[in-house]
Parts: C-alpha cells; structure tokens; sequence
C-alpha cells in the first residue's frame, strides 16, 4: 500500500527544530559550562537552541 500524497513531506532541509533532543542539550549545556559530571541526564534545565 503506497502512502497518500498529502502526507509525503517534500523535505524538511531547511526548517529548524525548537525541541533539542536530550543529547543535545547536554551538549549545549557542556558548552555553555552548565553540566557537571555525574549528573543524570533526567530533569535537565528548559534551553533555548541557538
């Protein structure tokens, strides 16, 4: 079964995500010195992407 037309994306390339996945805001937070070694990686501060 082929999927409907209205529902294939024509490519999302250039669009920019406001939600950071988990990954990465440990990564923004490293960089910005915020993330201290041995925290768990639940209940993390809201970030803004850059």
């Amino acid at each position: 079964m082929s999927q409907h037309r209205s529902l294939k994306t024509s490519g999302s390339v250039g669009t920019k995500r406001s939600v950071l996945k988990r990954g990465e805001r440990i990564k923004l937070l490293k960089s910005r010195g915020l993330w201290k070694e041995g925290r768990l990686p639940t209940n993390l501060p809201k970030t803004k992407s850059e």
